[in-house]
């Protein structure tokens, strides 16, 4: 099955390749030309090429692997979308999440400033990982002796960013799995607290460190909830690829950064909180299928985004062409090996991928605990 999806997203991996080492290079050089210069021109340059690379991902996901994003909030926290700074909060239940929050950002017209805390691994990915270092995503070991200052010294560089940007941290600190949830229970259990269900117990450290360093310039919180609907599947990469559709709900609620305690405790009981009250509402999903509040009506799929990936595309198509016929490749044992050797590099790459994104093989820990269960558990 891994081999179709592959096979299937040649054209896909061979576009934001091989276009997307071509905005490395320009990202490179205004990183050192023109950042020393002015750092806000840089990133507005910055946001707008690398944005390019990013609508392709939302073709992917929406033109060819048909994912379908519905989002539900109040009509003020709407219409301040993509309008001022905030700090994201979702549950963390698959590898397209971060794809996700790139969709939601191009919705609300904040792609090009579209920014996330992620493991450090992720900047050695081909063209993702060095997009998103020339973005100034924020890179952790997840170790926290390492990670403090790093993590302060990022949030601080933020202060002068004059669009209105979105970082997303994921607190939980890693992907929904039924083992990681089962362990999480056994966690919550020993430690009393709340059994969690839906989602796991977040590590607050990194959070507070945000809401410290963050709060005096950033006005507001949004706490994200994605659930997906009985009968879909949770979306991967690897779906994607496969044009497996699926569903996905979106809960947004806004919360001003004035209302959070002042205390270090403080701010992480309110991250705990949060998290339970996610828990709850997930509960009220499973049984309603759908979330409280106003669902907002989109536009559906984006046309700036199949535009940017057909013009990528046939630019790309038309440059390897050029290039084989000016030197004759196609008539040539060269050429033709040439041409196998690109083909199996993008497979590679692409194989590298999913298999960067899959989560690890689980021992049959079911998610959703029987009705006797979670009455032990409570």
């Amino acid at each position: 099955m891994e081999v179709r999806a592959v096979l299937f997203s040649i054209p896909f991996g061979l576009t934001f390749l091989l276009f997307g080492l071509a905005i490395n290079l320009i990202q490179a050089i205004c990183f050192l030309t023109i950042r020393p210069l002015s750092k806000s021109a840089f990133r507005q340059i910055n946001g707008a090429v690398a944005s390019f690379l990013w609508l392709d991902l939302i073709w992917l996901m929406e033109w060819w692997g048909g994912l379908k994003v519905k989002l539900y909030t109040d009509l003020e926290t709407y219409r301040l979308m993509g309008k001022e700074h905030a700090l994201l909060m979702p549950n963390h239940i698959c590898d397209a999440d971060i794809l996700m929050g790139l969709l939601l950002a191009n919705r609300s017209g904040c792609l090009r400033s579209a920014l996330m805390v992620v493991k450090k691994s992720s900047k050695y990915l081909p063209v993702f990982g060095w997009t998103s270092w020339f973005l100034e995503f924020v890179f952790l070991d997840r170790s926290w002796e390492k990670d403090e200052s790093n993590l302060k010294a990022s949030l601080q560089r933020l202060k002068d960013f004059t669009m209105p940007f979105w970082l997303t941290i994921f607190a939980e600190g890693t992907r929904m799995s039924p083992d990681k949830l089962s362990a999480a229970r056994e966690f919550a259990a020993s430690r009393k607290l709340p059994i969690p269900r839906n989602v796991m117990i977040p590590r607050t450290k990194g959070f507070v460190t945000a809401v410290k360093n963050l709060r005096s310039f950033v006005p507001a919180i949004y706490d994200v909830t994605l659930a997906v609907p009985e009968g879909h599947s949770t979306p991967s990469l690897y779906m994607l690829m496969e044009r497996q559709h699926t569903v996905v709900k979106v809960h947004v609620k806004r919360y001003s950064m004035t209302e959070l305690p002042e205390s270090d405790e403080g701010i992480a009981q309110w991250c705990r909180d949060r998290f339970v009250a996610k828990d709850s509402l997930l509960d009220k999903f499973k049984a309603e299928g759908t979330f409280p509040g106003q669902e907002i009506h989109d536009t559906g799929r984006s046309i700036k985004a199949l535009l940017a990936y057909t013009s990528s595309f046939c630019t790309l198509c038309l440059a390897i062409f050029e290039l084989f016929q000016k030197f004759s490749l196609l008539y040539t044992w060269g050429g033709v090996g040439l041409l196998t050797a690109s083909f199996l590099t993008i497979m590679l790459i692409i194989h590298i991928f999913i298999e960067y994104t899959k989560l690890p093989k689980q021992n049959g820990v079911k998610t959703t605990p029987s009705r006797k269960g979670q009455a032990k558990e409570e």
